[in-house]
């Protein structure tokens, strides 16, 4: 069951008191388990509870239960790691939609009540599987050898060593894009996934990512471009989305293929993005999105466009955690295509350039 508009609203302005009310339920209840974690311990209680809130958005918003569950599923793990009593999570969720049902007008509660009862459900039959990493993934390529030394590189923060193994790869034959997604993006998934059993910290984490970023970006500018195809694209992460590194390497695919590429990078602001597209009218507009909360960014992206550039807007691909696992979302928000990683990018977007428009229709 769906929210109203204005339930929907409600629902998103009581986002900081239902945080506030959890997290201060929860420390009354279990203050003896979480004394061990300090100040800090309230602290993550409190961030976790904000993202349960903006992952049940999109269950409000599109009936979309399967990417909170998953996201639910990958947080247990987490939790488990850290020592977190594993029955809490549950309880949390619970917690809320009393929450919620306390502060929403009767119908509206009851659609969250619904939804809570659904996600909870779903949560119950996924526990009784194997614990398997239930982030939505970006599909990886097949790694190679190369992989384990050019995480080992990341994690220590040797970037010349990183580079060097590009730099390998590249004297091989190899191209970069190839190297991408057979070395880079594998490495990447392998030290995520050690962050989420508590062997790699943040720190690293975020380090990581900065050398993996600057090491492709060095090795972009070495490379001998083709002339312009005359195909122009805009990229961008969408509001919110702070998650760039995959882009990069989609806009890497398509400069090699000789696309006029503006790489916009991180959390760009929709009025700035639409602005832009609206301005220069590229043939295609790539979004990437990496949480489902993100979905109505993009569904909002589209309808500014829809209304300023009602015979021309560009055909929009859409990529991302967020849509990589559960692809039929790209046809709910409305963008003509879906690419799941940067090997099939080009490939998709030159599918959707023979193709009629139709989002005027």
């Amino acid at each position: 069951m769906t929210l109203t508009t204005t339930g929907l609203q409600r629902f998103w302005q009581l986002r900081h008191d239902a945080v506030v009310s959890v997290t201060e339920r929860f420390y009354a209840t279990h203050g003896t388990v979480y004394q061990q974690w300090g100040p800090r311990g309230r602290e993550a209680c409190r961030e976790d509870l904000g993202f349960h809130i903006e992952f049940l958005r999109p269950v409000l918003e599109f009936g979309l239960v399967q990417p909170m569950v998953s996201y639910l599923v990958w947080l247990r793990e987490v939790l488990d790691a850290r020592g977190i009593p594993s029955g809490h999570l549950a309880q949390s969720l619970r917690w809320l939609g009393d929450f919620y049902a306390d502060h929403l007008d009767a119908p509206d509660a009851a659609a969250v009540q619904a939804a809570m009862d659904g996600v909870l459900q779903a949560l119950a039959q996924a526990e009784q599987m194997p614990a398997s990493p239930a982030q939505p993934d970006t599909p990886t390529a097949a790694a190679w050898p190369e992989v384990c030394e050019f995480e080992h590189a990341l994690l220590r923060g040797n970037r010349n060593e990183a580079q060097q193994v590009v730099q390998r790869c590249l004297a091989q034959g190899h191209s970069l894009v190839s190297i991408e997604a057979h070395v880079v993006q594998p490495a990447m998934v392998r030290i995520g996934d050690g962050w989420q059993a508590n062997r790699v910290s943040v720190a690293q984490e975020h380090m990581a990512t900065a050398i993996a970023h600057a090491v492709i970006t060095a090795s972009l500018e070495q490379q001998s471009l083709p002339p312009p195809n005359g195909h122009h694209i805009i990229l961008a992460c969408v509001e919110g989305n702070h998650h760039a590194l995959g882009l990069r390497m989609v806009a890497d695919a398509f400069e090699v293929q000789g696309w006029d590429v503006t790489y916009l990078g991180a959390n760009v602001p929709t009025r700035a993005l639409v602005d832009m597209v609206t301005t220069e009218q590229p043939d295609l507009l790539g979004l990437s999105v990496s949480f489902p909360q993100q979905l109505g960014t993009v569904r909002d992206i589209l309808a500014q466009l829809n209304e300023r550039l009602p015979d021309t807007r560009p055909p929009v691909l859409v990529g991302g955690l967020a849509v990589n696992r559960f692809q039929p979302l790209a046809g709910v928000l409305g963008a003509e295509g879906h690419a799941a990683s940067a090997l099939d990018a080009v490939d998709v977007a030159q599918q959707l350039l023979k193709q009629p428009p139709t989002h005027g229709l």
